[in-house]
């Protein structure tokens, strides 16, 4: 309890008890911006440190989803765990455990809003093509480039969510 305490999930309120602390659309977008900044430098050393093998078991998790224009739409739950899969792989690339271990605690808190926002404004159809993207850079040991589209991939994300997320106040 101490640790989700710590982390922003919970409050305890001396003599009343512990309450579930609910986010607001600011601090998850800040979240966000600081995953992008993470994330992308997670890219960045993937171009660097990442095996070819490892580049390409990342492409095989999209072949499925990439082919078909209407996969996201009718597979929307399997593309979710798809995208979160996609974000945890590309940090794991970047073999670096200082990000591994500072973005863990914030993905907590993204992987939600990620996994509520896919299925919207054909968000899925974009991720995959925004994905693909990172993959050919990383393919293409393009370190400015993926860590660019990286980047980009998730402020598109905060942007979103500042905009369209008025549920979150």
């Amino acid at each position: 309890m101490t640790l989700l305490e710590q982390e922003g999930f919970l409050r305890a309120v001396p003599r009343r008890g512990v309450f579930i602390r609910r986010k607001t659309r600011r601090e998850i977008v800040e979240m966000i911006q600081m995953w992008a900044a993470l994330e992308s430098m997670a890219a960045r050393l993937a171009t660097l440190k990442a095996s070819d093998d490892e580049v390409a078991d990342l492409r095989r998790l999209f072949d499925r989803f990439h082919g078909e224009r209407q996969a996201p739409a009718r597979h929307i739950d399997e593309y979710s765990e798809a995208n979160i899969t996609f974000h945890e792989a590309l940090v794991k690339l970047s073999k670096s455990q200082a990000i591994a271990h500072t973005i863990r605690n914030v993905f907590a808190h993204v992987r939600a809003i990620r996994k509520l926002t896919i299925s919207q404004s054909d968000r899925a159809s974009r991720s995959i093509t925004d994905h693909m993207q990172i993959i050919e850079a990383l393919e293409a040991r393009d370190t400015e480039g993926a860590e660019r589209l990286a980047r980009e991939h998730s402020l598109e994300l905060a942007t979103y969510v500042n905009t369209h997320c008025d549920f979150l106040e």
